[in-house]
């Protein structure tokens, strides 16, 4: 059963953030040959800190996402996999394994080291859903790993008077908190379903990034349409303190929002420090085999 929550709270906006690009994605293979369009790409991450990719993916056609996501590492970052619909089990060298399934949502801090794979557990249908990968403050990046899955039915859902139907993934809004608290980044992860003619409006701290993504239909955010597998990223006008999107058809997008680190950033694959130093131990971890032993779920 679905965490209805009833809220009389409403956010108000009263100078709404535009848009100040549009952003279409790459298509690109990632896993085993799995077909993803990747709409946060490297060269973002400082303009959308603390988030450091987004990928969607989606299809009915078997092929494109059968082969899944054999064991790798990840250290140093939080992964963020919302199942839209589709059945895919992970598994970690720590022993820990779950199904995620139908709205359902991983949450996962991969701190000092997890190794897992993400398995589809169909061979047919359509499987789409969001990764969203969330950087950890320097303080934490070798914190303990550790993860949680909600079925689709533990993600708190309401209902707007303009008609939205929203799911609370992290974060705030209308006085509902969402199923992860996080300190420091503040992550908000919305999912929002608007019918034709409805709007929605949240609250955005002036400080954080902010963008929304949409995976049905077409929306409007300040007179600015985005169209269906499009990103718009939010402009950080001085004195703006959220976001209205309204469309004229059911449409579909995610609002994703988020306090800034503001320290370096040390990529290699599935690794992401501070330094390049911090780069090169990891990967010595990694081959050493001190990685993913201790995931607490």
């Amino acid at each position: 059963m679905t965490v209805q929550v009833n809220t009389k709270v409403s956010d108000q906006v009263s100078n709404a953030r535009s848009v100040e690009r549009i952003i279409t994605g790459q298509a690109v293979m990632d896993g085993a040959g799995v077909k993803i369009n990747r709409v946060l790409t490297q060269t973002l991450q400082r303009r959308l800190d603390p988030f450091l990719m987004l990928d969607n993916f989606g299809s009915d056609q078997a092929n494109d996402y059968i082969a899944g996501f054999p064991s790798h590492p990840h250290r140093g970052f939080e992964t963020v996999t919302y199942m839209i619909e589709g059945r895919m089990r992970h598994k970690d060298s720590a022993g820990n394994e779950g199904l995620l399934t139908n709205g359902g949502v991983q949450w996962m801090t991969a701190g000092r080291g997890v190794i897992h794979s993400e398995m589809p557990e169909q061979e047919d249908g359509v499987m789409e859903g969001f990764q969203l990968w969330l950087n950890l403050p320097a303080k934490d990046k070798l914190r303990d790993p550790w993860y949680r899955d909600f079925n689709g039915a533990d993600v708190p859902v309401f209902d707007t008077e303009q008609g939205a139907a929203v799911k609370v993934i992290a974060g705030r809004s209308h006085g509902v908190d969402g199923a992860v608290q996080r300190e420091v980044t503040e992550p908000l992860y919305l999912d929002v379903h608007l019918p034709a003619g409805a709007s929605f409006s949240q609250v955005l701290p002036e400080g954080h990034n902010a963008f929304i993504f949409t995976y049905r239909g077409s929306v409007n955010v300040d007179g600015k349409a985005v169209a269906s597998g499009r990103m718009a990223i939010l402009a950080n006008t001085k004195g703006a303190d959220g976001v209205v999107v309204s469309t004229d058809e059911a449409s579909r997008f995610i609002l994703i929002a988020g306090q800034p680190l503001n320290e370096p950033i040390a990529q290699y694959g599935p690794f992401v420090m501070n330094t390049q130093a911090e780069i090169f131990a990891a990967v010595e971890d990694f081959r050493a085999g001190k990685l993913g032993e201790e995931a607490q779920a």
